[in-house]
């Protein structure tokens, strides 16, 4: 018996070895396409084991860092600012809605779950955020829109505090007078670590890799966030490649175009990577009480 339990534990362990390298190949393969030479890329394709390392794509990088700097200024503002604040309207709007005691409780719920399946459009919402409400080449139009906060991260944060924080500790402590501020804040939020931290790596994604809003409302280049600026670099090279002028044409064919792309791709990720392991433990913990029932 045991040494069938070994054997399938040993196939388990094999098995999800593949499965991690079938998501973490793809990244070995982006960094080292990045570190290839651009003639060997465009004549032997992309390899684990390149013909000519060339760091070419990162010198081009480099010689921008101060728009990229600046670009990862705006992206860590953009990104702690909405996260923050959205995290804390979330907080505030799942904690109402998981109290059985709450009036209309249901109707608002309802509320919050229409807006998972239905939303103004995108042509309202770019009125109503221009016209009506001004935020155009401003740095609140990049953290407002999402801001607004997601459906399904309340009704998963609604769903937590219903399943994990026992209605026998609230009683506790209104007996002992504490009052439904001070429960929140000093018996709810500290409970709820593994939803917060969740929830917010998921916000802290969606800012962070955010570029539809900076597409819409941003035209100023003060105000881009690093995938707005890797995304313009990567429009300027192919307006070069493309370019009639012999001047540009001759300053594009020293360019590499094709590395680049994986360069970008590895700037544009990095910060993302290195900081998720760091949330592993609360985001499995979270997404799996969060998730038991509706």
């Amino acid at each position: 018996m045991k040494v069938q339990n070994k054997n399938r534990q040993w196939t388990l362990n094999i098995f999800m070895m593949f499965v991690a390298s079938v998501f973490i190949l793809p990244f070995v393969l982006l960094i080292i396409s990045s570190l290839t030479d651009e003639v060997a890329v465009v004549q032997y394709g992309y390899s684990f084991f390149p013909k000519e390392f060339s760091l070419d794509a990162y010198s081009y990088l480099w010689d921008q860092r101060g728009q990229i700097l600046h670009a990862y200024g705006i992206t860590i503002l953009v990104t702690v600012v909405g996260t923050v604040l959205g995290l804390t309207m979330t907080a505030m709007l799942a904690y109402p809605l998981s109290r059985k005691d709450m009036p209309l409780r249901n109707v608002l719920g309802f509320l919050v779950f229409f807006t998972i399946i239905f939303n103004g459009g995108l042509v309202p919402t770019y009125l109503v955020y221009t016209n009506l409400l001004d935020l155009k080449n401003t740095i609140w139009a990049q953290i407002i829109p999402y801001l607004l906060m997601n459906g399904f991260n309340v009704l998963l944060m609604r769903t937590f505090f219903t399943t994990t924080i026992p209605d026998s500790i609230i009683e506790s402590a209104r007996i002992d007078g504490a009052g439904e501020i001070r429960i929140f804040r000093s018996l709810v939020l500290p409970l709820s670590l593994p939803i917060l931290a969740t929830i917010g790596l998921l916000m802290a994604t969606m800012y962070w890799n955010n570029w539809f809003n900076q597409m819409l409302f941003i035209t100023d280049p003060g105000l881009y966030t690093i995938q707005n600026l890797l995304n313009r670099i990567m429009t300027d090279i192919q307006f070069l490649q493309n370019s009639d002028l012999a001047s540009d044409a001759s300053a594009a064919a020293d360019l590499p175009s094709t590395t680049v792309r994986m360069a970008i791709a590895v700037i544009g990720i990095l910060p993302i990577l290195i900081t998720y392991p760091f949330f592993t433990k609360y985001f499995r913990k979270g997404i799996a009480v969060g998730a038991v029932k509706g």
